[in-house]
């Protein structure tokens, strides 16, 4: 068997159907779509194309949706924007939100704004409660992501957003891994901006979208020629963005068919996991259909990694953005799982193209490891 890829959470494989789409924009249809001759009207209309594509699969309309380079720039786009037009006041987000929240949050604090965390529940779920009460305060604004990048499991935004809405906050989710995995509504979501990328959903990376809510009004982190409604000024990427429309018609095609598929496969994979005594992390919560976040009693994570990856299947030890650290997953440490436990943790995320015969001889190559790497432990004690 050759290599499995079981690491679709930090990115997914360019599906076929998409480059077919994108070749043309990146060849023939090469014109600069804010030129006014044939070729930048035949980038501008696909452009257009796509974004009515990307706001119909999360039930948005066109011109609500900025084209950007991707999750990290739109997370900052709108941090840093809804900041421009704000006077400092309370910032507030989930303890576990991805670190293109996280860090341009805290750039906040350190220029005045007040940084509030919510608590997280042993279940990987955002207390409602704790944000009803940090939002008594003045807060400007708030950030919820709509499914964890490690632990899968699904916050109630729409909740949180109402309490938000209420307190006059300006409410963002981060919906990256959720895009393609769960139906999305913008409006009931009650926020006022969404992040979405393209290469999290079988299409290109180095394209994605911030949705917003046009009564409000951010200060764009790019000047330049007014490109994009005004909110991200440079000559827009046709073919990354052509491909990232391709991509979410494809995710709204399959939507019905392919959560259950996984989800099949995901718990095909954790009775694996419950022969082997391992802890699955957010199990008692709502999850997306393709994650599972593990540990086995006494094995490193990072070692795990390695090991499994020489014997043919690619899997994670949490997110992709920060695998180069040692330190425990901040999700985990958020949810009270010991330091100790959480060094142990790894990602399996099913994608597309798995099968049930792959899972089952990760599991055979899961406890064969699991095994030599405890005898290698016992003998250097």
């Amino acid at each position: 068997m050759s290599h499995v890829y079981l690491d679709h959470n930090a990115t997914t494989p360019l599906d076929e159907r998409v480059l077919a789409v994108m070749l043309p924009f990146l060849r023939e249809q090469y014109g600069n779509a804010s030129s006014r001759h044939e070729f930048g009207t035949q980038a501008r209309q696909a452009v257009e194309r796509a974004r009515e594509q990307v706001a119909a699969l999360v039930g948005a309309r066109a011109p609500q949706v900025v084209f950007t380079s991707g999750g990290t720039e739109s997370n900052n786009a709108f941090i840093k924007g809804a900041a421009g037009m704000l006077r400092p006041s309370q910032i507030v987000l989930s303890a576990i939100e991805h670190p293109c929240v996280a860090r341009p949050a805290a750039e906040l604090a350190r220029a005045g704004w007040k940084l509030r965390k919510l608590e997280t529940g042993v279940d990987g779920r955002v207390s409602v409660d704790d944000a009803k009460h940090a939002l008594s305060e003045p807060t400007g604004i708030a950030s919820v992501m709509l499914a964890n990048n490690e632990t899968g499991v699904i916050q109630d935004v729409a909740a949180i957003g109402e309490k938000a809405r209420a307190a006059g906050a300006w409410m963002h989710t981060d919906a990256v891994q959720a895009l393609g995995k769960i139906g999305i509504d913008f409006a009931a979501l009650n926020v006022h901006a969404m992040t979405l990328s393209a290469h999290k959903i079988y299409g290109p990376k180095g394209v994605g979208a911030l949705v917003l809510d046009k009564r409000i009004e951010l200060k764009p982190l790019l000047s330049g020629g007014g490109h994009e409604q005004g909110m991200r000024s440079g000559t827009e990427n046709a073919a990354g963005i052509v491909g990232f429309g391709a991509a979410c018609e494809l995710a709204a095609s399959r939507l019905g068919e392919l959560a259950p598929r996984l989800a099949a496969l995901r718990d095909q994979f954790e009775r694996g996991l419950a022969a082997l005594g391992a802890t699955v992390f957010g199990a008692a919560a709502t999850r997306i259909a393709n994650t599972s976040y593990f540990a086995l009693d006494g094995i490193d994570g990072e070692t795990l990694v390695v090991e499994l990856d020489k014997a043919g299947f690619a899997v994670a030890s949490g997110a992709a953005c920060s695998s180069a650290s040692t330190e425990p997953s901040a999700t985990l440490l958020a949810m009270g799982v010991a330091p100790e436990v959480a060094r142990g943790a790894i990602r399996v995320s099913i994608g597309a193209a798995n099968t049930a015969a792959e899972i089952e001889a990760f599991l055979l190559a899961l406890s064969a490891t699991a095994q030599r790497l405890r005898k290698l432990t016992a003998m250097a004690v």
